[in-house]
């Protein structure tokens, strides 16, 4: 038993060791720095969005103690990813896995470079799920949580497999309470739309809104039981100019029911800019509907 656990120790030992050259520290704001990941040798680095604080005087900590400047590529705060480009070259990335590979139970490292060396938290996956969209409208594509302790300046540092692959970079700021991984194919999709763009775009309406019940006449007509009450409306936004005011209750968007804020972003995806879309409402007790046109919002 003692010879099995010392194995597992230093194997656990290794990974850490040979995960260190792809793991950085990232200086975006005031307070304690935060980690990331080497994405690509000639010097891009993935970290999480809401670490980055400050666009300007950025700095990365690298493996070796270097210390370089860095530029903000772009971010999306729905998924919470942020690229940085290091003025460095000759940088390890590390491997990833695909978010199938991970089961309930595995055996995980949370790891991160808050400061000079490397630290490590050892976990299990501990739920995973299908796609989701985040409370913001940004669609992860599997659910990958885990009960690794997250120590502070570890978001933006990657989740590591018994086989030393990358399973996706900590957040706790995307669900409040839990620790989840961004797996590879979100943060695949985002770092090619910021690379290409610079930013990722979001549909926009020009609302302000809470998730209201609605009365038991209503639930019956609209086949739900709660809805969207816009509680402010811009007048010059797609949703003002539309008509819809202050007291409207959305209950659908181009088809599809709205109960809840997350409903609704999920809908304002890049592929609707432009598009005119039905807006079901209700309106003095009555359901009407109304047709909007998605403006672009850059995040």
């Amino acid at each position: 038993m003692t010879n099995a656990l010392t194995n597992v120790s230093n194997d656990l030992a290794a990974i850490a060791a040979a995960a260190s050259p792809g793991i950085v520290r990232v200086e975006g704001r005031r307070r304690l720095p935060a980690s990331g990941i080497v994405w690509s040798a000639d010097g891009l680095v993935v970290t999480a969005h809401h670490v980055v604080e400050q666009e300007e005087g950025l700095q990365v900590g690298l493996a070796d103690g270097r210390a370089a400047p860095a530029t903000l590529v772009g971010r999306d705060p729905t998924t919470d990813i942020a690229l940085l480009r290091v003025q460095a070259g000759g940088l390890t990335p590390l491997p990833w896995a695909e978010p199938e590979t991970a089961r309930v139970g595995h055996l995980v490292l949370a790891l991160g470079r808050p400061g000079a060396g490397i630290l490590a938290t050892l976990g299990v996956v501990s739920a995973l799920g299908e796609a989701w969209r985040t409370p913001l409208g940004g669609r992860i594509d599997r659910l990958l949580q885990t009960d690794a302790a997250m120590y502070p300046g570890f978001s933006g540092g990657p989740l590591v497999d018994a086989s030393g692959r990358v399973l996706g970079p900590n957040t706790t700021a995307i669900l409040r309470g839990l620790a989840v991984a961004i797996p590879a194919p979100t943060v695949r999709r985002v770092v090619e739309t910021l690379l290409a763009h610079g930013k990722v775009q979001r549909g926009y309406m020009g609302v302000g809104a809470q998730t209201v019940r609605l009365p038991a006449a209503l639930e019956a007509q609209a086949g739900q039981a709660t809805g969207l009450l816009l509680v402010s409306v811009e007048a010059a936004s797609p949703a003002g100019q539309a008509g819809l005011v202050m007291g409207d209750t959305i209950i659908a968007f181009d088809g599809q029911p709205v109960r809840r804020l997350e409903d609704l972003l999920g809908q304002l995806t890049a592929e609707r800019i432009g598009r005119a879309v039905s807006v079901r409402i209700i309106r003095g007790g009555q359901v009407q509907d109304r047709t909007v046109t998605i403006a672009a919002k850059d995040e």
